[in-house]
């Protein structure tokens, strides 16, 4: 799957200060019946948001501005518990391009990463300055690996692959894809 390239992403903020939120508090495992794309923003934290008879919370997930704050920060140990994919295709459906922690599970890292949602781990003190702000603009600098916001600057490190396939806007087959005249022309050298 092609993305577009993510460079920077640059957006007000949200925050979700829990720890430990797992990927089925993201999204409960009875909407995982789908493998469509942009249809799961309302599954997105859907039993944080929504009543068991549908009806809507007073939870301050549904006071987001989807529109304009784009970038989520989030507790400590974020999307931890079972590898499912569709947690960054929930988050990218209700409109989150990043998350910034100072720790994401491993698996949910990269799932977002492989599914073009940025995920951020930074240092415990600039994640607590930005988790004691609401709705702040803040850069989010893929290239430089840093976060920006006001007068908090903070780096966070990402798999070099995964942030090749974030800058080029290329999912890890899309980038072996890109590379097809490379590997027939190596193949024809190497065939004799």
């Amino acid at each position: 799957m092609l993305n577009e390239p993510i460079k920077t992403v640059t957006a007000r903020s949200f925050v979700i200060r829990d720890a430990n939120v797992d990927t089925d508090q993201i999204i409960p495992a009875r909407f995982l019946t789908t493998t469509e794309r942009g249809a799961l923003a309302e599954a997105c934290f859907h039993d944080w948001r929504f009543t068991p008879d549908g009806e809507q919370t007073d939870h301050p997930l549904n006071t987001v501005n989807r529109e304009e704050q784009r970038i989520l920060i989030a507790g400590d140990n974020f999307g931890c518990g079972s590898s499912r994919e569709h947690a960054p295709w929930a988050l990218r459906d209700f409109g989150v391009e990043a998350v910034i922690t100072s720790r994401a599970a491993d698996i949910f890292k990269s799932n977002a990463l492989k599914n073009g949602l940025v995920v951020c781990e930074i240092d415990e003190a600039a994640h607590a300055a930005l988790l004691d702000r609401e709705d702040l603009e803040i850069t989010v600098d893929v290239v430089n690996q840093t976060v920006t916001a006001g007068n908090i600057t903070a780096s966070f490190k990402l798999d070099p692959f995964a942030r090749t396939c974030l800058i080029e806007g290329v999912d890890p087959l899309g980038y072996i894809l890109n590379q097809s005249d490379a590997i027939a022309r190596f193949e024809q050298e190497t065939a004799a």
